[in-house]
């Protein structure tokens, strides 16, 4: 193996991963390092695909079909008695569908030519890399180096984490039997899916939230509804609870917790804590490397992904912006075409947010609370899965799409949705952004009859008060 390269990425998760397979599409020599795995072959993928968003939608998947066979199957007139769930078959999916995953990104690093390497990076001086893999070490030089190590889960000291009854959201995606009883730490987007996954399954979930609003970054009718439809289905949500320390005694976890000058006490049998995730950069920089962090512990850059080292470049949860696989992999690319001499750049305005519960949530741009705050005039158009024909054939009412819009312009500012395939449904609106459209342009788009993007198209249409399927309102001012 050469130890020299036009481009060394040290990370082979998505960001990672994709950035290298890029860098060889546009003929460069290119290595990924990658620390999980044994023996010689990493195992590539990262956080997302091994322990992280393809487990836990596998997951969230599975435990839907089971709710559904014993709430709503009813009502399409099908009946299915004593319904059972197998932990140990589910979970095995579960892996499968990694295994899969994992085996696919190296078989198209071999099919791109990118040359995997296992082990722990660390960027030195002078553009080198020396990776240490078990007792050996290694140092490796390339023209280029891209930082792309991931983050990992934060951890607070009133409830450490002892790996079986205390846990990360990793080892959420473990448990071998339906809790009875389960906590959360953390109403975030891993705490709503995580408890969602064993809500559906049969255990008592309890979320303690240390913020007052529920989803503060979501535009609040969302948010509201949000919170609304996910307590319908069991979830006990406590918003301003701050948990002050926990106890493991007789396979029983004892939580302490504060709301407002009140002090409770949770007993559950799993605690979950979710509380956000930090970048991943632990051992990552020597100290004459030259690349900074910022005042996050993120890796400094400029909106290029360029660090203060020239041809070093820092891409995914390592840097600002959210923590989101596709936020990295669009990263990746853009610095791989960089790399080549292409003029390539990123739109950080249109970068989606989904939560992948049931019903889901998703959305782009700026929320209502945003546009308010700018102080520019907008408007609202808003319109109800429950309007449509093809929600109510497939019994999946609940939610609703909203619009945001310059009242000047008409411009989309943002597109807010809570409802089924709402994951899906934001590309549209994402489009939308991309190219400016305005909410008229979404409302003389035309949607097949009978779907869920029509709820898109009508809500467009109330933003000037002209929805046909439901009764517009009058429209007042902001």
């Amino acid at each position: 193996m050469a130890d020299s390269f036009d481009v060394i990425v040290i990370g082979g998760g998505p960001a990672g991963y994709v950035a290298a397979i890029r860098c060889a599409q546009l003929g460069m020599n290119t290595a990924c390092v990658e620390s999980r795995g044994e023996g010689d072959a990493p195992q590539l993928g990262g956080t997302c695909l091994n322990v992280g968003c393809i487990p836990s939608k596998a997951l969230l998947d599975s435990s839907h079909k089971y709710h559904d066979v014993q709430h709503a199957l009813e009502a399409h007139g099908i009946s299915v008695k004593s319904p059972a769930i197998d932990i140990a078959a589910m979970m095995g999916r579960k892996n499968q569908i990694v295994e899969k995953l994992t085996g696919g990104i190296a078989t198209l690093f071999k099919a791109n030519g990118v040359t995997p390497i296992h082990g722990r990076g660390r960027l030195l001086s002078g553009k080198k890399v020396e990776v240490v893999s078990g007792e050996a070490t290694k140092e490796y030089s390339a023209e280029h180096v891209i930082l792309a190590t991931g983050s990992e889960p934060i951890s607070i000291p009133p409830a450490e984490l002892d790996g079986k009854y205390i846990v990360d959201s990793t080892g959420a995606l473990e448990f071998d039997a339906v809790p009875k009883r389960l906590g959360v730490i953390g109403a975030g987007v891993i705490g709503l899916e995580l408890g969602s996954v064993w809500n559906f399954l049969g255990a008592e979930v309890t979320i303690l939230e240390a913020q007052d609003r529920f989803l503060s970054m979501a535009d609040q009718r969302l948010a509201k509804e949000g919170f609304k439809l996910l307590s319908r289905q069991g979830l006990d949500i406590k918003l301003g609870a701050r948990v002050m320390g926990t106890e493991v005694k007789n396979r029983k976890v004892r939580v302490n917790y504060t709301e407002g000058n009140d002090e409770h006490e949770l007993l559950v049998d799993k605690l979950i804590v979710a509380v956000g995730r930090r970048p991943l950069t632990d051992g990552l920089l020597a100290a004459d490397s030259g690349v900074n962090l910022d005042e996050r512990g993120s890796i400094f850059v400029n909106d290029h992904c360029e660090t203060d080292v020239p041809g070093v470049y820092a891409i995914g949860d390592v840097v600002r912006g959210p923590m989101l696989a596709h936020k990295g992999m669009e990263e990746g690319v853009m610095v791989a075409e960089r790399i080549a001499g292409q003029p390539a750049q990123m739109n950080y305005e249109a970068i989606p947010s989904v939560i992948y519960t049931h019903p889901e949530m998703a959305w782009v741009g700026m929320t209502e609370e945003d546009a308010k705050a700018s102080g520019e005039p907008y408007k609202v158009g808003q319109f109800p899965f429950s309007a449509l024909g093809r929600a109510l054939a497939a019994n999946i009412t609940d939610g609703l799409v909203r619009i945001v819009a310059s009242e000047a312009t008409d411009q989309v500012l943002g597109v807010h949705i809570i409802g089924p395939q709402a994951s899906e449904l934001i590309a549209q609106a994402v489009v939308a952004l991309e190219f400016s459209a305005s909410a008229e342009d979404l409302a003389m788009t035309v949607c097949a009859h009978p779907t869920l993007s029509e709820g898109m198209h009508e809500a467009a249409l109330a933003v000037n008060g002209q929805a046909i399927h439901m009764a517009n309102r009058a429209k007042k001012k902001p």
